[in-house]
């Protein structure tokens, strides 16, 4: 509806652009075009403002373009390694990245499942501005062939950030070739392992990925596409902003709706966590409401 409502207007992006500049909203021409062709949705509160305004523009009624809006997807670190013998395809892991793809061929990224990931632990760090700025990672992974010597990751910003997040604090791997997209805030990092892997070793991954400036969160959430023996996932609010209400959610494979939601408490730590054992592909995460 978005890009027929374009068309019909007449309207360049750079003059919606500007339009909506002149209301107090500041929305790239890349953010809009992706908007316009469905390679990511509005989500945080000014696109969502922007949406409103876009209605009004373009002459549209009122919430005709909002209906159509999806439910946010989860924000956070997602890992897409190719089609696994007991996993995802790339695409049904994020749908629309095409570019992901064509990082992942510059890089010639190693086929998935050579390394069993055996546990993932994510640690995520909101500050006393409500904002998630980091994230520590820690995975144990096996090798199911010989010979295995890289590890291929992928973390994305929000939509509409041109940002790209940052891997750092690098232990038990050094950090490869390194490939960042801007305009889609898309990072792809090779980590090259202390030694290669036979058949059945093991090796723990660990690093820190800071995060671009993106406003208050409000979730953080994984993609699995392939099983993880198990899974822990904390988050750490700053005592000085500590949520009303926090929650768990899961969702299946290619969708966008819960199956399964949990309170979760926030303890004196000012934190709250999920373990998952035996995670299959899909999602899991945390969200979490202010006050």
């Amino acid at each position: 509806m978005l890009n027929t409502a374009i068309e019909n207007s007449g309207l360049s992006l750079d003059r919606i652009r500007a339009a909506l500049a002149k209301q107090g909203v500041r929305v790239s021409v890349t953010t809009l075009s992706y908007w316009r062709r469905g390679r990511s949705q509005p989500e945080r509160a000014t696109s969502l403002r922007a949406v409103h305004l876009l209605e009004e523009l373009l002459g549209l009624r009122h919430t005709s373009l909002t209906a159509l809006l999806g439910p946010p997807r989860p924000r956070g670190r997602w890992v897409a390694q190719g089609p696994a013998p007991d996993g995802l395809r790339l695409e049904q892991v994020w749908p629309g990245q095409a570019e992901l793809v064509e990082v992942f061929a510059e890089l010639d990224a190693p086929p998935a499942g050579q390394l069993e990931r055996q546990s993932i632990h994510d640690a995520y760090y909101v500050d006393a501005s409500r904002r998630g700025h980091l994230l520590r990672m820690r995975q144990v992974v096996r090798a199911t062939v010989d010979g295995v010597t890289r590890h291929v990751v992928v973390h994305k910003s929000d939509e509409g950030v041109q940002i790209c997040p940052e891997i750092t604090s690098v232990r038990h791997a050094r950090l490869g070739r390194v490939r960042r997209r801007p305009l889609s805030g898309l990072l792809v990092a090779e980590l090259l392992l202390d030694r290669p892997l036979a058949l059945g070793d093991s090796t723990v991954l660990e690093y820190e990925v800071h995060i671009p400036d993106t406003g208050p969160t409000t979730d953080y959430g994984r993609f699995f596409p392939a099983p993880v023996r198990e899974y822990v996932l904390q988050v750490h609010f700053d005592p000085a902003a500590v949520p009303v209400q926090c929650e768990r959610f899961d969702r299946a494979p290619g969708t966008e709706v819960d199956r399964h939601r949990e309170p979760l408490w926030i303890g004196a730590s000012a934190s709250a966590h999920v373990l998952t054992a035996d995670q299959q592909p899909g999602q899991v995460g945390i969200r979490w409401q202010w006050e």
